[in-house]
């Protein structure tokens, strides 16, 4: 009797664990999708982990701003890092969407935190162009911009 009472626990144990696990390789649907990302948060809608990589980096005197990607999504943003050991220049990163011709259609812009990284809003589309850029308040640097992807 006990034996069949510890099997019967270890098996409701196990299928209770089961059922609270996510299964390996489960991929949630992201909240938005191309233009339809525009303005929104990648962390908010799950674009954050939906087959995402860093597509350019640049680095403007410790502050370092990545060109950040979303197949998933198909949208981009740009995550700020500051690397610096003088929090006194404020500074933001950029992100620019381009259409085909060269055009500006809009840009997105996050303040470079005194320490740690943050990140803008998306901007959405593959079949537009992007590139990120660093731009210190009161000019204290020059604006330093990736080339576009």
């Amino acid at each position: 009797m006990k034996k069949t009472v510890a099997r019967l626990g270890a098996v409701s144990a196990t299928a209770m664990a089961m059922t609270l696990m996510p299964l390996a390789g489960t991929s949630y649907a992201a909240g938005c999708s191309s233009t339809g990302c525009d303005n929104l948060g990648p962390k908010a809608t799950g674009c954050e982990t939906a087959n995402v990589s860093t597509r350019l980096t640049i680095d403007n005197n410790d502050r370092i701003a990545e060109l950040r990607w979303s197949v998933g999504c198909s949208a981009a943003w740009v995550r700020v890092t500051n690397k610096s050991s003088n929090p006194l220049y404020n500074s933001y990163g950029y992100i620019e969407k381009y259409d085909s011709a060269g055009k500006l259609i809009r840009s997105l812009k996050v303040r470079v935190p005194e320490s740690g990284s943050d990140w803008s809003n998306m901007l959405g589309c593959s079949n537009y162009y992007y590139r990120v850029c660093v731009k210190f308040v009161g000019n204290e640097y020059p604006l330093k911009c990736s080339t576009k992807f």
